[in-house]
């Protein structure tokens, strides 16, 4: 349609009649609006400010050695010297130079968010110059916090990948705790009266799968809350397991049948990386298999789309065919399986018997790794590790004879990290769409 010239009645003056096609054909510019939080800049203020007090306030004299081999490694390294009052000065204000950048990134920035590498640098700077700082004239054993960092973290994998599965199909999963203990439960129980490891593994999973049909039953069938169900859920397990744990009086029952360690050959004799990565049981490796078979179909499956669809938009995946019940059901299972794989970890192989809330809130950290890491698999699993990593700081700074430190600051350091990195770093997410939604077939 071209333009027309008209002449309006009583006038001389020409009317321009614009075409509709051109106005329809124009670009339709959506405002965007970019929100800028000052949340890391005065995360990374606070810790750069710590680390200005440690340097120049408290400083400590003396060599801190790195231990970096053990005796198992084919090649010894020996200890790295750090002379400890002038490498923290130099990363304190390193780390104030970090802080000032990232404020004027957030300023400035047309994205107004900090990259993720200068997220992760500051935090190894911080970490590393805090280690030399509360060891100053002792041995840290690096390669065995990095170890028991990894260990005390598997439980919580299994819980975040079991966290990821259930509430990306639609389910919110608070009773991942109930999940890995009602696991260490069974696979204690099951290694103890059968001596076969493999059956108390294959009786964990079972055992989580167990409670996730429970939360599956009555969240998708009966329609009730979600969280309510896994809050109930996580006080039955704890009770049951204590009432049998009395019944059958544990404590007198010898210890249950465990994974050894399982070395693969040569690479498990490389310094650092062999003992932290190629020095575990059966379990440990299953994870690396689990990390990345959650990934792998979650991203490029026919079963990761349909999982997916049913917990961004039930409805449209509904639309084509695929049963929303029935997606949510066995996917609720399949995540419950994986965290009771996660609680039979702390019965096989952590402490080779059941005691009473063994988990010690576990499952909750395992939650907020969920979130932490934006219920993707992957981000799920660094946040585990993070969490983990605050643990074995704990007890890897209390086996270094530091005493300066109060020992109750160390006790609470992991749940301190928890709620930090919840509340304060990650700020208003969006998780699934339709997670917590009962879906009602219209």
């Amino acid at each position: 349609m071209s333009d027309q010239n008209s002449t309006a009645p009583g006038s001389s003056t020409p009317v321009v009649e614009t075409s509709h096609a051109a106005a329809l054909d124009a670009p339709i510019v959506l405002e965007k609006v970019i929100v800028r939080s000052p949340k890391f800049p005065i995360v990374f203020g606070v810790f750069a400010l710590l680390g200005l007090l440690a340097a120049f306030v408290f400083p400590r004299t003396g060599t801190t050695r790195i231990g970096l081999s053990d005796s198992k490694d084919a090649i010894q390294l020996d200890p790295i010297p750090i002379d400890s009052q002038p490498f923290v000065a130099v990363v304190a204000v390193l780390l104030a130079l970090l802080a000032i950048a990232a404020a004027l990134f957030v300023a400035r920035s047309a994205t107004a968010r900090i990259p993720l590498g200068l997220t992760v640098a500051f935090a190894v700077l911080f970490v590393i110059a805090f280690l030399v700082w509360a060891v100053h004239d002792g041995l840290l054993p690096f390669t065995g916090l990095l170890v028991g960092a990894l260990g005390v973290s598997t439980p919580l994998i299994f819980g975040a990948l079991g966290g990821v599965l259930s509430e990306r199909v639609g389910v919110v999963n608070v009773a991942i705790e109930g999940q890995l203990l009602f696991g260490a439960f069974a696979a204690a129980l099951i290694g103890v009266y059968t001596g076969n490891a493999a059956a108390a593994l294959i009786g964990a999973a079972v055992a989580g799968m167990l409670v996730s049909f429970v939360l599956a039953a009555f969240s998708i069938k009966y329609l009730v809350d979600q969280v309510i169900v896994g809050v109930v859920l996580n006080v039955l397990v704890t009770g049951l397991t204590t009432f049998l744990a009395g019944v059958i009086d544990v404590d007198t029952i010898p210890r249950t049948a465990r994974f050894g360690v399982v070395p693969i050959p040569l690479l498990s004799e490389i310094p650092v990386l062999g003992p932290l990565l190629f020095r575990h049981s059966l379990i440990v490796y299953f994870m690396y298999i689990a990390v990345f078979a959650v990934w792998f179909g979650l991203n490029k499956t026919r079963w990761g789309l349909r999982l997916r669809a049913v917990g961004e938009h039930p409805k449209a995946a509904d639309t084509v065919g695929i049963n929303v019940g029935r997606t949510r059901f066995w996917n609720v299972s399949l995540a419950g399986a994986i965290a009771g794989i996660g609680g039979a970890y702390l019965a096989l192989d952590a402490i080779g018997l059941f005691s009473k809330e063994m988990t010690n809130g576990a499952g909750f950290i395992a939650l907020a790794a969920v979130i932490f890491g934006r219920w993707d698999p992957v981000r799920a699993v660094l946040a585990a590790l993070l969490f983990g990593f605050a643990t074995s700081l704990q007890n890897s700074l209390s086996a270094a004879g530091v005493t300066d430190v109060p020992k109750e600051f160390l006790l609470m350091l992991p749940y301190l990290i928890t709620v930090l990195a919840v509340a304060g770093l990650v700020g208003q997410v969006r998780g699934p769409a339709a997670a917590g939604k009962p879906y009602i077939k219209s």
